[in-house]
């Protein structure tokens, strides 16, 4: 299939944003064009907007919502790209380490097991041994080409020495490389983040960044869907982008969801300005245009979909965007900070469980493979794989013991 995001003509003649609403409301999707008609929407039809979103979520996920008690594991952040944004990435000269040791790797995922976790998030910088002798010098003594050859070991030691499950996010992968990952990693991810040109022409945040070529990173949730991976991908919003590019990039995950089934998880983040970054004085992205994308993506990508929005970028009020239709949470550390976010905390587990059941909601722990993955069906997980993350969860594919695992039921 093809895999460039499409550029969509135009909206249908001039029919109203409330007609395309209640013709989701009746069960039917909309088109590509038809979803152009959402640009439109003013402040006084967001509440329907959210409403209709809300609905589909109702209908596909119930009044459950989820997280993944997890920790995050950097395992290196030196990286060959540039993005006007970033602060996870680091010089050989800064860094207070090229990469973290297996001893080091294990003593993070035993220390989380500890506190209950189940996840084991990698995330690490693209390829740095293509930029940097000190990183290929560093593969090389231990026996590696590559900083994936590593990171599979990695994600093999974690799985064999702990009850933990690797989630593998180390940006665009060949075929070679993500099948090599596969047996060790139930799911694994790499945000889209926008289709947009502009953001890697001269001055846009992606310049240069390579990986970050909307082509190449849709080529690897493309090869996910082939390979039967459960994937999680997910747009970040306010860097330059536009609601129509929001669009677009939204579409084109449908289009590999509907030839594939394998988008397990779709992430809409918010853009935070970080000092000491190109985008420093950079305006983050309002709350008014989240609720607007996130309700957006609940429509477009339909009631089955499981969405997240992460908390800790919006501690003030990230409660609100259950009325737009999320149904996650995303992983959330008791141990680790958010190597990506470091200026902003994860929320208490506490004050999670309490935001979510204040709205109406069930919080419940899941693995970092989402139940539809693993649950009656042997479709997508390697059989080991597939029985350890059964043995982990409840009759639903939830953790096993709930919420009472993690947080005292007073």
């Amino acid at each position: 299939m093809s895999i460039s995001a499409s550029k969509i003509e135009s909206p249908i003649g001039d029919r109203p944003v409330s007609d395309m609403l209640e013709q989701v409301r009746f069960g039917q999707s909309l088109t590509d064009a038809e979803a152009l008609t959402l640009l439109t929407v003013e402040e006084e039809s967001m509440a329907d907007l959210c409403q209709v979103a809300a609905g589909l979520r109702d209908q596909g996920k119930g009044r459950v919502v989820t997280f993944s008690p997890k920790v995050f594991i950097p395992l290196t952040r030196l990286c060959r790209d540039y993005c006007g944004y970033c602060t996870f990435r680091q010089e050989p000269a800064s860094a207070e380490t090229l990469y973290l040791s297996p001893e080091e790797v294990l003593a993070v995922a035993s220390a989380g097991q500890q506190l209950g976790c189940t996840e084991a998030l990698f995330t690490l910088g693209e390829r740095p041994e293509q930029k940097y002798s000190e990183a290929k010098d560093w593969l090389e003594r231990r026996g590696y080409a590559t900083t994936l050859e590593y990171l599979a070991d990695m994600c093999k030691l974690v799985l064999n020495e702990t009850l933990l499950l690797p989630h593998a996010n180390p940006g665009t992968m060949s075929r070679r490389e993500m099948a090599a990952l596969q047996p060790y990693n139930p799911s694994m991810g790499l945000m889209l983040e926008s289709t947009s040109e502009k953001l890697y022409a001269t001055g846009g945040p992606h310049e240069f960044a390579p990986s970050k070529r909307p082509r190449v990173r849709l080529r690897t949730t493309e090869i996910a869907g082939e390979l039967g991976i459960p994937f999680t991908s997910g747009i970040l919003i306010g860097i330059g982008d536009s609601r129509r590019d929001r669009v677009e990039s939204l579409l084109a995950i449908r289009r590999l969801h509907q030839t594939y089934g394998h988008i397990q998880e779709m992430i809409i983040q918010n853009f935070r300005a970080k000092p000491d970054t190109p985008m420093s004085n950079s305006a983050d992205a309002t709350s008014a245009e989240m609720l607007w994308t996130v309700a957006v993506a609940r429509i477009l990508l339909g009631p089955n979909i499981n969405i997240q929005v992460p908390p800790n970028l919006s501690a003030q009020d990230y409660q609100i965007y259950l009325d737009a239709g999320i149904n996650d949470w995303g992983g959330v550390s008791p141990l680790t900070i958010d190597y990506v976010n470091p200026e902003a905390p994860w929320p208490g587990l506490s004050d999670l469980r309490d935001r979510t059941l204040a709205m109406g909601f069930e919080l419940r722990p899941r693995l970092p493979v989402y139940p539809e993955y693993f649950v009656n069906t042997d479709q997508y997980l390697p059989t080991a794989l597939r029985a350890k993350a059964i043995a982990l969860a409840d009759g639903d594919g939830y953790v096993k013991g709930g919420m009472q695992r993690y947080v005292s039921s007073n």
